[in-house]
């Protein structure tokens, strides 16, 4: 295999990375893009749509029932705060907050006093949560998700056996991505299954060739392989704990 990616080893003058665009000029991947003279596009090959209220009431959950949130990504918040603007459900203060990592817990700020409420967080998985979520196991957890949700926390809290009940607030829908048929990228960067799924519902008959595939996450590793297509670019490892060290660390090699 590591032969096969040596011979697949070649020059790197664009990108395309399967997220949207980012907000500020201060993303890495516009430094990346600056010191090795690259062109760098953005494209997220699946967006995000909320779940009506009215959907959102089939399932008979009732917002009250709940100590406690489990929160694994912003969508999560977003859609958890649109949700009960729309039932008219004033959040109680006392809720507890229990984040996947600190940015998405100083997200909650977008809607509520940050100081003033009872906010955990981990470092990026909810089993980093372990030892907080041990001193509250007596709380009755929501988890907000999509119809696509994180296995791992969802096995992380049945395998605890803690009280939560899953909530599917957002759906994971595939963009429409016909306008990118004739044009070509020296690697695709994914960061999830659902984007792969959606490479291949856009573009039945797709084809790796000289395409390097960078992929973050093992389920997206194997969502890959799955397709028959090849990794050529893998994070997080202990040399590129991020997609940006990953791909600087290929090119270092391929531009040279």
């Amino acid at each position: 295999m590591q032969e096969m990616l040596e011979d697949r080893t070649r020059k790197v003058k664009s990108i395309l990375v399967t997220l949207p665009k980012p907000e500020t000029e201060k993303s890495p991947y516009f430094d990346l893009a600056k010191k090795y003279n690259l062109k760098i596009d953005f494209r997220s090959f699946i967006h995000v749509e909320g779940v009506p209220s009215r959907d959102f009431r089939k399932g008979k959950v009732n917002l009250s029932d709940f100590t406690a949130v489990v929160f694994t990504s912003r969508n999560a918040v977003d859609h958890f705060f649109r949700i009960c603007e729309e039932m008219r459900y004033d959040v109680p203060a006392d809720l507890k907050y229990f984040c996947i990592s600190e940015s998405t817990a100083l997200y909650l700020q977008k809607y509520i006093q940050y100081r003033k409420r009872k906010i955990f967080f981990g470092k990026q998985t909810a089993a980093d949560l372990a030892e907080i979520l041990k001193k509250h196991a007596g709380e009755k957890f929501l988890y907000p998700c999509s119809d696509v949700a994180t296995e791992d926390t969802m096995n992380f809290l049945q395998k605890n056996g803690y009280d939560f009940t899953p909530a599917v607030l957002f759906k994971t829908v595939v963009s429409d991505l016909s306008d990118l048929a004739e044009v070509f990228y020296d690697v695709i960067a994914f960061f999830s299954p659902s984007s792969i799924q959606s490479l291949f519902t856009n573009f039945a008959d797709f084809k790796q060739n000289n395409t390097r595939i960078a992929a973050f996450g093992l389920n997206t590793h194997k969502a890959v392989k799955d397709a028959n297509l090849i990794v050529d670019i893998a994070a997080p490892s202990p040399e590129s704990p991020s997609m940006i060290m990953a791909l600087e660390n290929y090119i270092k090699k391929s531009n040279k």
